[in-house]
């Protein structure tokens, strides 16, 4: 990662907007181009990442004309219309597939790998704060339908977002301006209380708590926060520090910057958000 100021307010609008098609278009083009699918073509297989057929299964897509059809276990569970995306959470996640999609009818999409989606990220960081959004929305609703509390064990794995690697360019280029520490036992967020910095754990261990029970264990490469961060709403969970720590508290101007200045960023941020969802429905289911 460069050494830059991250601290620069950012030219491109910070709120985090509701799915609009116009941007996912723009995003998907600035790194994709159209392709013409023929009606029974399948993208890809409930369970399998491998690249196996016509189009790479580990992709994720914008669909621009016609249908897709999504099935589990044999039976439908959705379908895909005109300008909808598809595939991103296993695509971000590197999870297996959760549905197969086939073309229900002939169709034109816009797919992206891991390489283009950083491409697409670096010329449209705001890409990545809208399809948080849609994901953070979809976390949320499942919070609000949940009746009881995920295992700490559960989300354990979720801890590291950031590599080593980037964790310390982080580090160099934000400075100590980001930077906070909290002693153990100090309460960093509260549920409910409204928030506009999502925290990066530099060092040390904070633990999450929802509704009075451990979901996680946040060590150093871990992300929290980022919910209120991106949907301007209010804390989904408390956070205290379980160890002294030491934090960098990002806001969006930051969290924009930091896209544009390196996208691996963005795609960790975004893969760490689509985990959790995915998380999240297997406990609720």
């Amino acid at each position: 990662m460069e050494e830059l100021d991250f601290s620069k307010p950012a030219r491109e609008p910070v709120r985090a907007p509701a799915y609009d098609p116009a941007i996912a278009l723009e995003f998907f083009s600035s790194a994709g181009k159209p392709e013409r699918v023929p009606a029974g073509t399948r993208f890809f297989a409930e369970n399998e990442k491998a690249s196996r057929f016509f189009l790479q299964s580990d992709r994720m897509y914008l669909l621009l004309e016609g249908e897709v059809e999504l099935t589990a276990k044999g039976r439908p569970v959705g379908s895909v219309q005109a300008n909808q995306i598809f595939g991103e959470m296993a695509a971000l996640s590197e999870a297996p597939r959760h549905a197969t999609a086939i073309a229900k009818t002939a169709c034109v999409v816009i797919s992206l790998d891991d390489k283009a989606l950083k491409s697409a990220l670096a010329k449209k960081p705001e890409f990545a704060i809208m399809l948080m959004g849609t994901m953070i929305a979809r976390l949320r609703g499942m919070l609000a339908a949940m009746t009881q509390v995920p295992s700490a064990a559960a989300q354990e794995r979720d801890s590291r977002v950031f590599d080593k690697g980037l964790l310390a360019a982080l580090a160099r280029g934000l400075g100590d301006q980001v930077l906070v520490r909290y002693d153990s036992g100090k309460v960093i967020m509260v549920e409910g209380q409204v928030g506009a910095l999502m925290y990066v754990v530099l060092e040390g261990r904070v633990v999450i708590t929802l509704r009075g029970a451990v979901v996680q264990h946040v060590g150093p490469g871990g992300v929290f926060g980022e919910l209120a961060l991106i949907d301007q709403s209010t804390r989904a969970a408390d956070a205290t520090a379980e160890t002294d720590c030491a934090l960098l508290a990002i806001n969006r101007n930051v969290f924009l910057n930091l896209v544009k200045a390196d996208p691996t960023f963005g795609v960790s941020l975004l893969s760490a958000v689509a985990e959790r969802v995915r998380n999240m429905a297997a406990g609720v289911n």
